[in-house]
């Protein structure tokens, strides 16, 4: 699920005993948090044992000299977008905070969307893993969320957010460890169920399990740990590792309007007197431009702004809810014409036009074209 980051070179670990399979021997220390090394102890405060920072893989040398490199990447090349990561994460920490303390789960794990998407909900992957979360659409329908022609509800903060934390711990109780877990997370469990059936179908679940059978993950699993540990440690102490302070976006707040049909982003803006780019951002799982034709659709509008909304969207004429201008298919014309004459994907055109066949169009067939107020006029 997570995007790949490129990994700065490390020096070369000293070569460890064989694998022999099935017989693996793990680590069972007792999970406690580890001080003799302040960057790997749970954060002061906390009111439970956070089972990632504490696990006794953290005393690994490898594993420890694999965090170092992703501390250098954090710090080094990877400072680039780190402050942009941590100035969005503002916006939404409290939510991931609330959800993983609602089911005990680690505290760390608020750090996980920082790996995966730098905390931004129209993230996609070239895998096309979608959102904060990074999920494929297969497991967010799974999880219920909606992933249609005209809502992507993997890119809605609040929904994925509480299917990420359920996910997360159904895989924790499925792999009985949380590396495990997170190795399941990225590369995805029926792959993870495959390694340990095939490698150790006797070994006891656990964290040292996870690191002893590494290099059966393909690399960007081997390293997704050690990647997220070395953003925990430079994020919790961005200042020592040379980045300024940051100034984190408020949280994300809101309220609930009701829209009664197809009604594109810009006429929801004008209604609730804020700008198309705010109702973007507080909508983000509306990716086509406009609520779902049909029926009902509840917004999120700008605090403060919901009674204003009601009325200002009743005085807004039917005809003109649904920015949109209708295009009668011409000789030799195909969807990607049309889409580039009027700045509109393909994607889109298919999306407005749920019963057109691409290779079929048909002369003097008419089709409508969802555009935004500032293009209506692009095609004529």
């Amino acid at each position: 699920m997570a995007t790949g980051c490129t990994m700065l070179p490390l020096a070369d670990p000293v070569a460890p005993d064989p694998v022999r399979s099935p017989s693996i021997v793990v680590d069972e220390a007792p999970v406690e948090p580890l001080v003799t090394v302040a960057y790997l102890a749970p954060p002061e405060g906390d009111a439970l044992v956070d089972e990632i920072l504490a696990s006794p893989v953290l005393r690994d040398p490898e594993f420890r000299q694999d965090v170092g490199g992703w501390i250098d990447y954090w710090a080094g090349p990877g400072r680039r977008v780190f402050p942009d990561y941590l100035r969005r994460m503002g916006a939404f920490e409290q939510t991931v905070d609330s959800a993983l303390a609602d089911r005990m789960l680690p505290p760390s794990l608020r750090y996980l969307p920082l790996i995966e998407s730098g905390y931004s909900p129209s993230a996609r992957s070239t895998a096309s893993a979608v959102g904060m979360w990074q999920f494929m659409a297969g497991t967010a329908r799974e999880h219920g969320m909606e992933v249609g022609a005209f809502v992507d509800q993997r890119r809605d903060p609040f929904l994925s957010t509480a299917a990420a934390v359920d996910y997360l711990e159904r895989l924790h109780e499925r792999f009985g460890s949380w590396f495990l877990a997170l190795a399941a997370y990225n590369g995805g469990p029926n792959r993870a169920a495959r390694i340990l059936r095939q490698n150790a179908p006797l070994a006891i679940p656990s964290d040292s399990l996870f690191w002893a059978l590494r290099h059966h993950w393909p690399r960007e699993t081997q390293e997704f740990v050690p990647k997220l540990l070395g953003a925990i440690i430079v994020a919790q102490d961005a200042a020592d590792h040379g980045f300024d302070p940051v100034v984190p976006e408020p949280p994300f707040r809101f309220e609930h309007a009701h829209v009664p049909d197809a009604t594109t982003l810009d006429v929801l803006a004008e209604a609730a007197e804020t700008t198309e780019e705010e109702m973007r951002r507080l909508n983000p799982e509306l990716y086509r431009g406009f609520t779902p034709p049909g029926g009902g659709y509840r917004v999120r509008v700008p605090p403060g702004r919901a009674d204003t909304f009601a009325v200002r969207y009743a005085e807004i004429p039917a005809d003109r809810r649904l920015t949109v201008v209708e295009h009668d298919v011409q000789d030799g014309e195909t969807l990607s014409h049309i889409a580039r004459r009027y700045g509109v994907s393909v994607a889109d055109l298919q999306a407005a036009n749920p019963g057109i066949r691409a290779r079929y169009l048909r002369i003097g067939a008419r089709l409508t074209v969802p555009v935004t107020l500032a293009r209506a006029g692009a095609g004529s």
